[in-house]
């Protein structure tokens, strides 16, 4: 087995938030590999993470983000305890999930807040779509709902925060950046709106 070193069980204890001794155990459990350690460590925090989404998250920050004078953003970001909101941590996810709204212009939360009527005329505007298209027409029409599906997670998925990907890297989901921090932070962390005005724009 590869030799583990302080450093790396430093390094890990940085990334996952855990004890030395917890760090330690997950790099002997990957036989010294720091990757594949850190996405057990990864795998485990949000499993916790959403066990703790059953509690309630009343404390937080309310964080104000204004672009160039033209675009005015207001998140309200929860969490279990006014300590965990004074962190750095919270309060740097705070501001990234301000300059998100300020970039992306989500227009809801998370999917469950997608108004039935308008889940349902995207919907029936693809289909329609799909039906004067000669290729997806002749197709069976349980393949032809699982295209349509995809077509609205797509859409949607661009329209809602929790379902866009991260500004920052270009790779991570938003509702998965949440979760990470929610693990780190040992409490349940929520978005629980935002409001986003541009100048000139009325939506």
């Amino acid at each position: 087995m590869a030799e583990i070193s302080i450093d790396e069980i430093k390094k890990l204890k940085e990334l996952t938030g855990v004890g030395l001794t917890d760090a330690k155990k997950a790099l002997t459990e990957a036989g010294g590999d720091f990757d594949a350690a850190l996405e057990a460590m990864r795998k485990k925090g949000l499993t916790k993470a959403e066990k703790r989404g059953e509690r309630e998250a009343r404390e937080g920050l309310i964080e104000a983000y204004v672009h160039s004078g033209r675009i005015g953003v207001l998140v309200e970001l929860n969490c279990e305890t006014d300590f965990v909101a004074r962190t750095d941590e919270f309060k740097n996810l705070a501001h990234d999930l301000a300059l998100q709204v300020a970039a992306m212009n989500p227009k809801w939360v998370a999917t469950a807040d997608i108004p039935a009527a308008e889940m349902a005329r995207k919907k029936d505007e693809l289909l329609a779509a799909a039906k004067t298209d000669a290729k997806n027409a002749k197709k069976p029409a349980e393949v032809l709902d699982k295209i349509i599906q995809g077509q609205l997670d797509k859409y949607f998925g661009e329209l809602v925060l929790m379902e866009q990907i991260f500004w920052k890297d270009g790779e991570t989901r938003v509702g998965d950046l949440v979760k990470n921090a929610a693990a780190k932070l040992g409490e349940n962390v929520v978005v629980g709106r935002f409001e986003r005005i541009e100048l000139g724009v009325n939506e």
